[in-house]
């Protein structure tokens, strides 16, 4: 499982205090803004790189993001 991953030179990571918001670092994790905060996807477990988008395992089923984590489109449960 996967709490953080690279794409495109941003680090971007679930919440360490709240698996329900998705961060994103631009200076190697010294610093953290929010990129996604929504109850509606359920709690996020795992993120992988799938290329031209990102696949999030959460409790309520795989959704994907195509746009770096800012929105996410539900994929399958």
């Amino acid at each position: 499982m996967s709490n953080m991953i690279e794409v495109d030179g941003k680090l971007i990571r679930i919440s360490p205090k709240d698996s329900h918001k998705i961060e994103c670092s631009t200076d190697g994790g010294r610093s953290w803004s929010q990129r996604y905060n929504s109850s509606s996807v359920g709690d996020f477990e795992d993120l992988t790189d799938n290329g031209d988008e990102i696949i999030a395992t959460t409790s309520k089923g795989l959704y994907s993001s195509k746009d770096g984590g800012r929105s996410w489109s539900f994929r399958s449960r």
